[in-house]
């Protein structure tokens, strides 16, 4: 074990730290080898554990990645199809009716059946329950219009997954206001807003991380190729806000989206999807902000998230709730992250839990993965990497062993006003987590207050449900502490805390092959 010298808030004091975990590591690298053999040996040792420029795998990831990016962006493009306009007018709607869920769903299937179009709501306020899309349709609410969930239940009627999944298992959930199953090129469009009202008033139910009865998504998209979703305006869902389960060429772009007004409001939920971009979007969001799954049992891939506000009362950007199915090859980046500010609406008001939070508990591989560009304020814990062995699978299902989290990169982080607990990676001693780069990062965070834990009496967490607030208030290092985890590097990396702390910035155990320099 490697401990950081203990240091208060000055900067001066925090450099010299920063230089003494480095001398002491390759002091520890030279002992180790001397022991094992000659001292060309400890030579060769140092090398390893500290180089002044990031891991070559590092260079080829981040080229790779904005590679990637490049052609996803001109792969992925706006929802096209016929010219045809229809409007709910046309089949029956007449402006003030109770409940305009047929006519509108008659438009969607008159639009279909002539080969595609647009269904446009421009003519003030809609009520509607569940609508069902279909290929190449578009829902177009327009700029002054609203689409408004019903808030009676019944309006929900249930739509079954025709390919059942550990999403159905675990949350239950067959209801919202906009579904779609099996379709190609279908959208959703306008300046307009699209309105759950999900308050516990219209639907009640305590908060979960299992089931969710009663209480409808705002939309639900399952198995779809080629999905188009822009401009709109989303406020208060019942439940999560956006569902997006194994979908192909997925493109979520400049949505205002603030879901503060239930339990388990997340901002997107995003599945086993390939292909995918999410831009421009501001997001509010009481439980997860953007959030990552693998209960599809499909792998998530070839994933870009740029130039996003993304606010949490919980994790503003999350991988593992659910990890059934590999996670990998995403580039965040030009993002800000963390709790909702003094200004934004918030069902319980609260720092986040996490800024960024990668995990791996049910058996799946996390990798190649850069987060880089990234301001990160009022989080609790604003980095948070997680391998457990929960192994959640289907009913009757064999159980896995873990899974694996690696290559994962954290470039150009700042931020302040984050909170006390400290960042913290955390793996197992037979499946650490594995190349790790954290380079210019620079945070400012609260300092602790009340007893620091002995980092030998932390537990491993490995059947835990995944979340950065598991360890308590306050991790045993105020900036970063790691356990069980192989060949990380830190160029750069300072926390400042606003006050005395009696813990060290960095502090590392079972964590081999460590580098952290100023160069």
């Amino acid at each position: 074990m490697l401990k950081s010298a203990r240091s208060g808030p000055r900067l001066a004091d925090l450099s010299f730290s920063r230089r003494r975990i480095g001398a002491g590591l390759a002091a520890l690298a030279i002992l180790q080898a001397a022991r094992a053999g000659t001292m060309a040996q400890a030579v060769r040792a140092v090398k390893a554990v500290c180089s002044d420029r990031p891991p070559r795998w590092a260079d080829r990831l981040r080229a790779d990645l904005e590679e990637m990016a490049r052609e996803l962006t001109s792969r992925l493009h706006p929802w096209t199809g016929s010219k045809l306009v229809l409007t709910p007018e046309q089949f029956g709607h007449r402006p003030g009716a109770a409940l305009s869920t047929r006519a509108i769903q008659a438009a969607i299937d008159a639009a279909a059946s002539r080969g595609g179009g647009t269904v446009l709501l421009a003519g003030g306020d809609y009520v509607s329950g569940t609508l069902d899309l279909r290929s190449d349709t578009r829902l177009q609410v327009a700029k002054g219009s609203r689409l408004l969930g019903s808030t009676d239940l019944a309006d929900y009627p249930p739509r079954l997954a025709a390919r059942r999944t550990l999403m159905d298992v675990v949350t239950g959930v067959t209801q919202s206001l906009i579904f779609a199953q099996g379709c190609r090129n279908v959208g959703l469009a306008g300046e307009g807003l699209i309105d759950g009202r999900g308050s516990p008033e219209h639907f009640p139910g305590k908060e979960s991380v299992g089931l969710i009865p009663g209480r409808p998504f705002l939309i639900r998209m399952l198995d779809c190729h080629g999905v188009h979703v822009q401009g709109l305006h989303l406020k208060d869902a019942a439940a999560w806000m956006q569902n997006y389960l194994n979908c192909e060429q997925l493109l979520i772009e400049r949505l205002h989206v603030e879901n503060q007004a239930n339990y388990n409001n997340d901002g997107i939920d995003v599945d086993g999807c390939r292909h995918v971009i999410i831009r421009n979007c501001f997001i509010n969001s009481e439980d997860d902000g953007v959030c990552f799954k693998g209960s599809s049992m499909r792998p998530s891939e070839h994933i870009l998230v740029e130039n996003c506000r993304i606010h949490s009362t919980s994790n503003a950007l999350k991988f593992g709730t659910d990890s059934e199915a590999p996670f990998r090859r995403v580039l965040a980046r030009n993002l800000e992250l963390g709790g909702p500010g003094p200004e934004m609406r918030a069902f319980r008001r609260r720092r986040a839990e996490s800024g960024i939070s990668w995990e791996s508990v049910d058996g799946k591989t996390v990798e190649d993965i850069v987060a880089t560009d990234i301001r990160i304020v009022r989080a609790q814990s604003p980095l948070f990497l997680g391998l457990g062995d929960r192994g959640r699978v289907m009913p009757g299902e064999p159980r896995p062993g873990p899974g694996r989290l690696r290559r994962i990169v954290f470039d150009r982080i700042s931020g302040d006003d984050d909170g006390p607990r400290g960042s913290y990676f955390l793996g197992l001693p037979a499946r650490p987590i594995e190349d790790v780069l954290i380079r210019d990062l620079r945070l400012r965070v609260d300092p602790a207050r009340g007893p620091v834990p002995n980092e030998h009496a932390v537990a491993d967490f490995r059947h835990t449900y995944p979340d950065a607030a598991m360890i308590g208030p306050v991790a045993p290092a105020y900036g970063l502490w790691t356990r069980h985890v192989r060949r990380l590097t830190l160029i750069r990396v300072v926390f400042i805390p606003t006050g005395p702390d009696p813990r060290p910035m960095i502090q590392t155990l079972d964590t081999s092959g460590v580098c952290e320099t100023d160069a």
